[in-house]
């Protein structure tokens, strides 16, 4: 499944859920934890609960996620008021490791038996690393079966608040040490439990140039999409997280190569030996620019 674009929509505003679908994102992320007031969370789940009903999965030009609040404070809550709705998928915060998923999963196998679901549908993704437990359980999820696991996205502001710290960043203006660890933890992790690495949200909206830079050196890392908090960015990422032209290119060549020398493990191509692994990247990168074509 590929999925750049993870735009974040307030569940209790009608101007942006409005206008939410226009934005070209691959999801959206009706938000019901930060985003909402508490005396508009009741709000918020009725009108996201009205956006689904409005937008049956096989009209949706999007998938459409949730972000539920903690699943100690209100999940059980949100969930119960949008299930109705048939999401695609609920993104769950403050998650301590692979319990906690484990958990939200038995919630959804009852929420969806009550509204005649298919069992299995909705799909999870975690913010795996905002609490200071949940970095140094990220390494247990690649030894645990997690069907509805879709993948991990990880935060800095609310690991910084719990821990303490002043700040997350460091002299330079980049992520200090731990949230540096905490970002790789979460790509290992990810890569390990076989589900997709979705990056941090870039927070000035209107630097269109570094946001550019950010999302290409965290898809040459092999971080999958990126959670867009403005609209704006939505073309940004998308862009970045799909193949380039000269990307295609390249792959194109080295399986055209792989394939003129049959049961070869090496080829030579513009003076560089490939070997096997080469030909499984080319071929990632292809299917990989199917997938975006196909959503474009």
């Amino acid at each position: 499944m590929t999925i750049r674009s993870w735009l974040f929509i307030p569940g209790d505003s009608d101007k942006k859920l409005g206008k939410a679908e226009g934005a070209g994102a691959d999801a959206l992320i009706l938000d019901l934890e930060d985003a909402v007031a508490p005396e508009r969370k009741a709000d918020a789940r009725s009108m996201i609960r009205a956006f689904l009903d409005a937008r049956p999965p096989s009209k949706r030009q999007a998938q459409l996620w949730i972000r539920i609040n903690p699943l100690d404070d209100g999940a059980l809550a949100d969930l119960a008021a949008t299930m109705g709705g048939v999401p695609d998928g609920i993104l769950v915060p403050k998650t301590n490791g692979p319990a906690d998923v484990l958990r939200l999963s038995h919630y959804l196998d009852a929420f969806e038996a009550r509204e005649g679901l298919e069992s299995g549908r909705t799909r999870i993704m975690s913010v795996a690393t905002e609490t200071p437990v949940a970095p140094l359980r990220l390494a247990q999820f690649a030894d645990v079966a997690l069907p509805r696991l879709l993948g991990f996205t990880w935060g800095a502001e609310d690991l910084s608040a719990a821990i303490g710290a002043s700040t997350n960043r460091d002299a330079t203006g980049q992520w200090a040490f731990t949230y540096q660890w905490v970002r790789s933890a979460t790509l290992l992790a990810a890569k390990s439990a076989g589900v997709l690495a979705i990056e941090t949200l870039y927070a000035d909206f209107r630097d269109t140039d570094g946001l550019l830079a950010s999302c290409v050196a965290a898809a040459n890392e092999g971080f999958t999409g990126r959670i867009a908090i403005h609209p704006a960015q939505v073309e940004t990422i998308n862009t970045a997280f799909a193949p380039s032209a000269a990307a295609v290119d390249h792959a194109r060549r080295v399986v055209a190569a792989f394939e003129a020398s049959p049961g070869a493990g090496t080829v030579g191509l513009d003076g560089r030996m490939l070997d096997i692994p080469h030909l499984k990247q080319a071929r990632y990168i292809l299917d990989l620019h199917l997938a975006c074509q196909s959503r474009s």
